[in-house]
């Protein structure tokens, strides 16, 4: 197999150069159009809920977004920071009350450790369908770039340690912060 790389031009002579120089238009046309087009995808997500069924969602999009090359933040306050929490992420609870998609009417779910119990069945299901949980969601979210940010007005107000968060947790964010990353963002979340 050759390995020439000449190409034929118009008048049939063979032009290294001509490629190369081709090469470098394209090249430099590709990174004009990036520039104009935005170059990296940013997408930020603002984490509120601390509940099971709502740890997933920010973190599953997150490092799928992450994934694809996006720049990522999930900006965690007020109960969202539990996630981040290394003991408390690990018990979090699923509420039976007022959630429509629950098999169960509010009155029943209402009754005493009915949270309880909705809880071990989505743990039960988690675990039968090998989902990821939610360390494991933090630790790929971390690996593929995602920032995870902890509030730092909410981590005051609620008396967290700064220890006590995943290595990899981003501290001492503001709502500042926050808002800088969104106005730049292409895809913007509540959650």
């Amino acid at each position: 197999m050759s390995t020439d790389t000449t190409i034929a031009t118009d008048d049939g002579i063979d032009d290294e150069a001509a490629l190369a120089n081709r090469i470098e238009e394209l090249e430099e046309e590709l990174a004009d159009l990036k520039e104009e087009v935005g170059g990296q995808k940013k997408m930020t997500i603002i984490a509120t809920k601390g509940t099971l069924d709502m740890a997933y969602p920010p973190l599953i999009l997150a490092s799928t977004a992450a994934a694809f090359g996006w720049d990522v933040v999930v900006f965690h306050t007020f109960w969202g920071l539990d996630i981040l929490h290394q003991e408390k992420s690990k018990n979090l609870k699923l509420s039976a009350v007022g959630n429509p998609s629950m098999p169960m009417p509010n009155a029943l779910a209402a009754l005493p450790y009915m949270d309880s119990m909705a809880t071990k069945m989505m743990e039960r299901k988690i675990e039968e369908n090998g989902t990821a949980t939610i360390e494991e969601l933090i630790d790929v979210s971390i690996e593929t770039g995602v920032e995870l940010q902890a509030c730092q007005m909410t981590m005051d107000l609620m008396d967290y340690d700064e220890s006590k968060l995943y290595d990899g947790v981003v501290s001492g964010v503001g709502a500042a912060t926050a808002l800088e990353h969104m106005a730049d963002s292409d895809v913007q979340l509540l959650i």
